[in-house]
């Protein structure tokens, strides 16, 4: 099932998305039917959901699918932070530390933006920079998880753009107390939530989301890798971020 957040008649509702292309439509949740009610279901709940009448995709504005109250984002991939590890000069190494837990840090939950809105360049930045990412979702209250529960406690899943000023992050660096004013101004969520039973057929035989990531800039394709790359698996990223 796939799940979007719009504007209708003034009024921010949460509905279903059906349909493809031209064709694709949004149905309405029912009266008092949240998100996370919708994450919270079996899928054979969800199937039986009394959606409103279909309105086309292309007729509304669609907004960040949803608020989390909070937002952990990691460093997944070894590439990427070997490439931040660049950055420091032609003699730093990789930590040793990301190999032995994965990284992350708080990202600024109350600036979340949908897919396509425009972002204002943060105050004196020069280098405001994108990032791909794909975010999880956690459907439910949990903590010190172990690999099993991890897994079932992501509810869905969608596409996240880490914006990045990479000169105030420098400054943020020489201070030593984590990523602040270089990561704080705006993060794209979206466009809509999907399920987790929805992506299940696209495991590998590793237990890996082989899913393919591609960003592109101005139409050009700037690079492309798949999620079952990643050095952390979701079930351990969680597995940390619910300790304590």
């Amino acid at each position: 099932m796939r799940i979007g957040t719009y504007e209708a008649g003034g009024r921010t509702v949460s509905g279903v998305i059906e349909g493809d292309g031209e064709a694709a439509v949004v149905r309405p949740l029912p009266e008092g039917v949240t998100v996370l009610d919708v994450l919270a279901q079996t899928p054979e709940q969800r199937a039986e959901l009394a959606l409103g009448e279909p309105t086309p995709l292309s007729g509304v504005r669609l907004l960040a699918p949803h608020q989390p109250p909070t937002v952990r984002d990691f460093v997944g991939f070894e590439q990427h932070m070997q490439g931040m590890v660049m950055t420091e000069g032609p003699a730093a190494t990789m930590p040793q530390a990301w190999y032995e837990a994965p990284a992350f840090y708080f990202s600024n939950a109350t600036s979340l933006y949908a897919t396509g809105d425009g972002i204002e360049l943060p105050p004196l930045c020069e280098r405001f920079d994108y990032e791909l990412e794909v975010a999880a979702v956690i459907g439910t209250r949990a903590r010190d998880l172990d690999l099993d529960t991890a897994e079932s406690a992501i509810a869905a899943y969608t596409i996240f753009n880490d914006w990045s000023a990479r000169d105030l992050q420098t400054f943020d660096r020489r201070l030593g107390m984590g990523w602040a004013k270089g990561k704080d101004t705006a993060s794209t969520l979206g466009p809509w939530l999907v399920t987790a039973d929805e992506l299940e057929r696209y495991r590998d035989a590793e237990g890996r989301l082989d899913l393919r990531m591609t960003v592109w800039r101005n139409g050009e394709e700037i690079g492309s890798d798949s999620l079952a790359n990643a050095a952390w698996s979701f079930a351990q990223m969680l597995v940390y971020a619910s300790r304590g």
